[in-house]
């Protein structure tokens, strides 16, 4: 796994690589023009300590990040994306701590409302595999990365 990130558009400018997570990139670099994945997948977080707005990016090139992203040029914080083939489990609950109506899921789900005709969850219980959360249906919205665990309250 291999990420680069740039100061300037088009992969110019002074250049940080990471090949691990790292909880602090703005003391290597002040912003971030573009992107360049060599390998694995990463979720980028505009602030230090894995905080504010975060974007999935896959191997492949990013050279206008501000563009991209429509918010600013600051990345604060990067982790990597565990991919592991092989079976993904998790069960969504429609009330805090686990309470309410169970649904059980392992693999993509587009669409909420359509699958289970529930609107919002408010806890989960990842069992296996890295999730990405979306605030609204087909993908959309800002998004989440949930990994394997107990999250008694989605809206902490």
């Amino acid at each position: 796994m291999q990420i680069i990130f740039y100061e300037n558009r088009e992969f110019s400018g002074r250049h940080f690589e990471c090949s691990k997570d790292c909880a602090d990139l703005l003391r290597s670099l002040s912003r971030c023009g573009s992107i360049r994945v060599e390998s694995g997948c990463f979720m980028i977080y505009e602030k230090a300590n894995y905080t504010g707005n975060q974007y999935y990016v896959s191997k492949g090139e990013y050279p206008d990040f501000h563009h991209w992203t429509g918010v600013s040029d600051s990345v604060g914080s990067c982790r990597h994306i565990h991919t592991e083939p092989g079976s993904f489990n998790m069960c969504l609950y429609e009330r805090i701590e686990f309470g309410g109506q169970m649904m059980d899921l392992m693999d993509d789900c587009p669409s909420l409302v359509d699958r289970f005709n529930i609107h919002n969850i408010f806890s989960c219980n990842v069992r296996k595999g890295n999730w990405l959360f979306y605030e609204r249906p087909h993908y959309r919205g800002k998004m989440y990365l949930i990994r394997p665990g107990e999250y008694k309250s989605t809206m902490a």
